[in-house]
C-alpha cells in the first residue's frame, strides 16, 4: 500500500495491551462506521513471521529493517466483514503470525527504532475516506497524535490470559493458563519499558478498563464517544 495518506480522513485509534480485545473491537467499530481498518500488530508480526522463516535473528537489525521495508503484504476482508485475511508474498499467513511464538517475536522485532520508522509510513498511508479505525500500541501516541478520538483499551493480566487461553483452545492448540499469563506479563513489560515508543495511554486518550464490560458495551461506548465528537 503506497498510497500518500488522507490528512482529511478522520481516525480513530485503539490502542492497548495484549489480548485486551483491540483487533475484535477496532473490526466491529469499523464494521458499524463503513471505515478501513489497520491491525498495525499484523505488520510487526509479519516481521517477525519472516525473520522466523528465513532463520533471520531478532538482533540483526539491519536485515530486519529491510524485511520491514520489502514486506509484500495483502489484507483482503473476510466474508462477514469482521475477520480479515493476511497474505505475504502471496501466502495466506493469517493463523501462522496468530501463534505465541511469533507474538513473542513480534514484541522484541517492535522494540527495533529501525523497525518501527521502517513501518511508520505503511501505516500512516492507510488514512482514507471515509475513515480509518487503526489498532496496535502506539497508534495515538505516535502514528496518528491528530486522530479524532483516542481509545486506550485494558483488562487485567488474568482476564486477558483466560481471553487469550478460550481462543487458543477454540483453535485446537494446547496452553495452560499459567504460562499465557506469564507470557502477558512480560510482554507487558517488555512494550511499555522499550525505548522506541513505550506502550502508554496517549494524553488525551479515553482509558476503558474492559474486565467486567461486554464486547458490544465496549462497541457501543465508543461509537457514543465518537458521534459526541
Amino acid at each position: 500500500m503506497n498510497q500518500t495518506p488522507d490528512l482529511s480522513a478522520p481516525v480513530i485509534t485503539i490502542d492497548g495491551p495484549s489480548a485486551s480485545g483491540k483487533g475484535t473491537i477496532s473490526a466491529l467499530v469499523a464494521r458499524a462506521l463503513g471505515w478501513q481498518m489497520l491491525d498495525s500488530g499484523a505488520l510487526y508480526r509479519l516481521v517477525a513471521y519472516a525473520a522466523l522463516k528465513h532463520d533471520v535473528p531478532l538482533d540483526e537489525v539491519e536485515r530486519l529493517e529491510q524485511i520491514a521495508r520489502e514486506l509484500n503484504v495483502r489484507f483482503e476482508a473476510g466474508v462477514n466483514n469482521r475477520e480479515t485475511s493476511i497474505y505475504l508474498d502471496d501466502e495466506n499467513v493469517t493463523g501462522a503470525i496468530r501463534g505465541e511464538d511469533c507474538g513473542n517475536a513480534a514484541s522484541t522485532v517492535a522494540a527495533i527504532p529501525e523497525v518501527r520508522t521502517a513501518l511508520l509510513d505503511r501505516q500512516r498511508a492507510f488514512q482514507q475516506q471515509p475513515g480509518l479505525v487503526a489498532d496496535g500500541r502506539d497508534m495515538g501516541t505516535v502514528v496518528f497524535p491528530d486522530a479524532v478520538l483516542k481509545i486506550y483499551l485494558t483488562a487485567s493480566a488474568e482476564e486477558r490470559a483466560k481471553r487469550r487461553y478460550n481462543q487458543l483452545i477454540e483453535k485446537g492448540v494446547s496452553v495452560t493458563l499459567a504460562d499465557l499469563f506469564n507470557e502477558i506479563a512480560e510482554r507487558d513489560q517488555r512494550d511499555s519499558q522499550r525505548a522506541a515508543a513505550p506502550l502508554k495511554p496517549a494524553i488525551d486518550a479515553v482509558e476503558l478498563d474492559t474486565t467486567y464490560m461486554t464486547i458490544s458495551a465496549v462497541v457501543d461506548h465508543i461509537l457514543s464517544l465518537y458521534r459526541e465528537r
